[in-house]
């Protein structure tokens, strides 16, 4: 399943590739939120480098508050004397407030905007690659994994940006305790390392425990749509499977159940021992401190300051390790994405070979010549279509009859210039399609498939996407449906025209099979009605698809 990637991925790979992956994770991450907006990522970058500095202020402010307040004489002098670094830490303090709230005012607006840069992208290349594309498997399973790929971008960003923070954090404190004392710096890793490292471990049981339970989860996934969709409920009464699926929820969520205990205490035991080193660890540090106190080498401001340091940096390490398998994980899923918009680009319509898409602005197609035109799909060692050559003039009526799987459809559709020829070629008014403008060119062509698409929209609008070019009126709608015999079938829906037709959706309607004929059907007629008001002078060519008697297959009809 597509969400297993990269949980599979990090279960699969040790702490090392996890770090050596991370830089160029973190980079793509910033150039999809430059990208996106600029200024929330500058934004965002300038408060996460500020509120680090301002760490490492707020601890060297807080020791200076304490050597002052270590210091001998009176209390009400010790007081004045560390007033001034109090109000520094004070100010420090609100800074960091500060840029925290400015930081996540910027992210909560960068998300909606890489959302969208990311999805728009995605887009564009699947509504303009060739029909072509879709007929190779792999070009399918790639775009389904791109697709929740671009889902995860947004939080291959988010946990960038937080992990970024947390690095600054870590950094900030360690820069802090090297100016109070260097010798605390290896006091504050001996503290800090054992409970990351401990973190990350158990980080490390949980993804492979659930890229174990793939199985599982794909059966629970089933089950939860059997007992609680619209499809299945019918069935799920009449057969009385009610006891029958509750049994088998139960037998999978009982060894699901018993696996995460035993996750469970796995890694509650490698957390303990992590905690336990951490801990034994930490009071080496304080001995040390103790010792290093006794000895005169440090002062008892600088010792309680690597206290303070030692909680800080424990809390942004947490943030590190939690941030780093969440970088890793949402990045595998993000690499789905750009690799599918690399190889996608094979699959785009090439620009015209000649620079005629103005001279055929106007021009009237005459005729249609198929050449020896074949067509082989992927997947198979027979060419659908095997050296067809035909000629249509404009005027011309042109049915295609034969066995089912003899081509019809393939020749209808490579004459519409929805597929691109294997071999051969076909001209209109004796030019190849490359040597047209492709709008122009398709402007000329309605097309009403034996497969037709049930868009989820009103009436109105199923009919109206048939001339996207100019504004909607009522009356050009109700022409078209009336031509097509479904004037009075709209009229009796519970809305008319602006009734939603998919009942998905509240007050959506279902159609018959005939009755979405007809609509699809009045939108072909509104292609030509705007031909007909708008282009009067310019014949199009329309595809239309009819059922003939069952021994004779499918016949696709061509006007032009």
């Amino acid at each position: 399943m597509w969400w297993e990637t990269g949980m599979r991925a990090r279960a699969q790979a040790g702490l090392f590739s996890v770090f050596a992956e991370l830089p160029r994770l973190l980079w793509a991450a910033l150039a999809v939120s430059w990208r996106a907006d600029r200024m929330r990522t500058l934004v965002v970058a300038a408060t996460t480098v500020v509120a680090g500095v301002m760490s490492a202020f707020g601890l060297l402010a807080a020791q200076r508050v304490l050597v002052e307040l270590f210091a001998g004489g009176p209390t009400a002098d010790k007081v004045r004397a560390a007033l001034p670094a109090l109000v520094a830490l004070a100010a420090v303090t609100a800074l960091r407030a500060g840029m925290a709230t400015a930081m996540g005012y910027a992210q909560n607006g960068l998300t909606p905007k890489v959302d969208r840069e990311v999805e728009r992208g995605l887009f564009e290349v699947t509504t303009a690659v060739r029909l072509e594309a879709f007929d190779a498997d792999a070009f399918a399973d790639d775009m389904e994994r791109a697709s929740r790929g671009a889902d995860s971008t947004t939080g291959l960003v988010q946990s960038s940006m937080n992990l970024l923070a947390g690095l600054a954090g870590v950094l900030a404190v360690m820069a802090a305790v090297v100016v109070v004392h260097p010798l605390l710096l290896l006091a504050l890793l001996v503290a800090t390392v054992p409970n990351g490292w401990a973190s990350l471990r158990a980080g490390h049981l949980r993804y492979q425990t659930y890229a174990a339970g793939s199985v599982r989860r794909r059966r629970l996934w089933l089950l939860h749509r059997l007992m609680a969709e619209r499809d299945s409920a019918p069935e799920l009464r009449a057969y009385g499977l009610r006891a029958f699926l509750l049994d088998q929820y139960d037998r999978v969520m009982g060894v699901e159940t018993g696996i995460q205990l035993a996750l469970a205490r796995r890694v509650t035991t490698t957390t303990t021992v992590g905690a336990m080193i951490g801990g034994i660890a930490t009071a080496v540090v304080y001995v040390l401190l103790g010792l290093l106190l006794i000895d005169g080498q440090i002062p008892l401001a600088a010792a309680a300051t690597c206290v303070i340091a030692v909680q800080s940096a424990q809390r942004s390490l947490s943030v590190v390790t939690f941030q780093v398998d969440r970088v890793y994980t949402e990045g595998q899923h993000f690499r789905d994405y750009t690799g599918f918009m690399t190889r996608a680009a094979d699959y785009l319509p090439q620009p015209a070979t000649t620079p005629t898409g103005r001279a055929t602005a106007h021009e009237q197609l005459r005729d249609i010549t198929v050449d020896a035109v074949s067509l082989r799909y992927p997947d198979r060692d027979t060419s659908a279509v095997d050296e067809v050559s035909l000629s249509i003039e404009a005027g011309q009526t042109v049915a295609f009859v034969g066995e089912n799987g003899s081509g019809k459809s393939t020749l209808a559709t490579m004459i519409a210039t929805l597929r691109t020829p294997t071999a051969g070629a076909i001209r209109y008014n004796g030019r190849p399609a490359d040597d047209w403008d492709a709008d122009t060119l398709r402007a000329r062509i309605a097309v009403v498939t034996q497969d037709y698409h049930k868009w989820p929209f009103t009436a109105a609008t199923n009919i109206a996407i048939g001339d996207t070019t100019t504004t909607a009126e009522q009356r050009r709608i109700e022409a078209a449906a009336a031509r097509a015999v479904a004037h009075d079938m709209i009229n009796e829906l519970p809305h008319g025209y602006e009734t939603l037709l998919d009942r998905t959706f509240a007050g959506g309607q279902d159609l018959s099979g005939g009755q979405w004929q007809r609509i699809t059907a009045a939108r072909m007629l509104t292609e030509l009605e705007r031909a007909s008001s708008q282009l009067r002078w310019i014949p199009r060519l329309s595809v239309s698809y009819v059922l003939a008697r069952p021994s004779r297959g499918c016949a696709a009809a061509m006007a032009a």
